[in-house]
């Protein structure tokens, strides 16, 4: 296939550059089964993306975080999509201006532009580096975003910076707008190529955001237990991580001899996610500045103790193998018998059945919160 019109190496400037594009039309749906039916992921639906997306899908998130109301991580994983079929190691063919690599697809100056060692590994693979690659595309869309923004075209920014980052923003001055269906268009086809783009992303943004349904967590109603629920319900699907997470967002954790494996290596110290006690802890921190560990949450909060029949969304659920001294687990109550939690390594945050979520025996009490 041939290599698309890609986007100037920066704003304000019409220098055409190459892009290995693929020409996708729409996303498989494709249910993963690790996630127990729960499929959300701050706004970004992994059951209708692509099964080889689903894992950078926390990345996704990240990088939308660095422009807050302005891009979200169904629009980046679309453009991923686009640009790459998530594919960390692509390259496009070589021209007079370089070769695009990777994930976002980038060019060597314009890596060098929005580069940074996100997930601090200190990797050297330059724009094949996924994590890296993933937040310097959302730089760049930020970017090219605000110049859309600031422009007074009569379309929406984020179309815009989407025919920016394909094109050139040179292109998009000279339309004023996104170029035209006729721009880039080869023999044969209906559509030239950054026409298709913008149209095919943001299809796929607008399908892969399908919110989070009412029939997942409804009637939670109105405080700081439902809004806790709600605040760690945007985490959903984000990877299990020992001794991850902040009350801030998901990051990288360590291992401790016993935690933290993953099929013989530590996964912990390379994943950026939650325990079960971060999680928590960042669900209920806009109110309540709760400790970090399961044990010390319960005993900030054993004073308002809680009996199974009389559970809120909010509540805090508690797990040992030795009493109250010795708990090794927390969850979130979600309502209808069911908790929001980070289960163990190897598993997403889900929701699952009480009595389904650890063993039965080792339960030892539910609290509440107070806010």
């Amino acid at each position: 296939m041939k290599a698309l019109v890609k986007g100037a190496v920066a704003v304000g400037t019409a220098l055409p550059v190459a892009l290995f594009g693929l020409l996708l039309a729409g996303a498989s749906v494709d249910a993963s089964g690790s996630t127990t039916g729960i499929t959300m992921v701050n706004g970004l639906n992994l059951a209708l993306m692509p099964a080889e997306g689903r894992k950078w899908a926390p990345w996704y998130v990240k990088s939308a975080a660095q422009c807050p109301g302005k891009l979200t991580p169904a629009l980046l994983a679309a453009q991923g999509y686009q640009e790459s079929g998530f594919n960390p190691t692509i390259e496009g063919p070589p021209t007079q201006y370089g070769t695009a690599k990777g994930i976002a697809q980038f060019i060597d100056s314009t890596w060098a532009t929005y580069a940074q060692d996100a997930d601090g590994d200190g990797t050297k693979l330059g724009a094949k580096d996924a994590e890296d690659a993933i937040m310097a595309q959302g730089r760049y869309m930020c970017r090219l975003y605000d110049a859309g923004q600031k422009s007074g075209y009569n379309d929406d920014p984020v179309r815009l910076a989407l025919a920016g980052y394909n094109a050139g923003w040179g292109w998009v001055t000279h339309y004023q707008g996104v170029p035209p269906i006729s721009f880039a268009r080869e023999p044969g086809q209906e559509e030239g190529q950054t026409y298709h783009y913008v149209k095919v992303i943001t299809a796929n943004a607008k399908a892969w955001a399908t919110a989070l349904g009412s029939a997942s967590l409804s009637g939670l109603g109105t405080g700081s237990g439902p809004d806790a629920v709600r605040r760690a319900a945007t985490q959903l699907g984000i990877p299990y991580s020992w001794g991850g997470g902040t009350p801030s967002g998901p990051s990288r954790g360590f291992c401790d001899g016993r935690n933290g494996y993953w099929r013989g290596s530590c996964s912990a110290a390379t994943t950026a996610g939650y325990d079960c006690s971060s999680l928590v802890q960042y669900a209920w921190w806009p109110s309540l500045k709760l400790p970090r560990v399961a044990a010390d949450q319960y005993g900030a909060t054993a004073s308002r103790p809680v009996v199974k029949s009389d559970l809120q969304p909010g509540d805090l659920l508690f797990w040992s193998k030795g009493g109250t001294r010795a708990i090794y687990h927390v969850a979130i109550y979600a309502g209808d018998g069911r908790v929001l939690h980070a289960p163990r390594t190897g598993k997403p945050v889900q929701i699952q059945p009480i009595d389904a979520a650890m063993p039965a025996a080792d339960y030892v009490g539910a609290t509440r919160p107070g806010a």
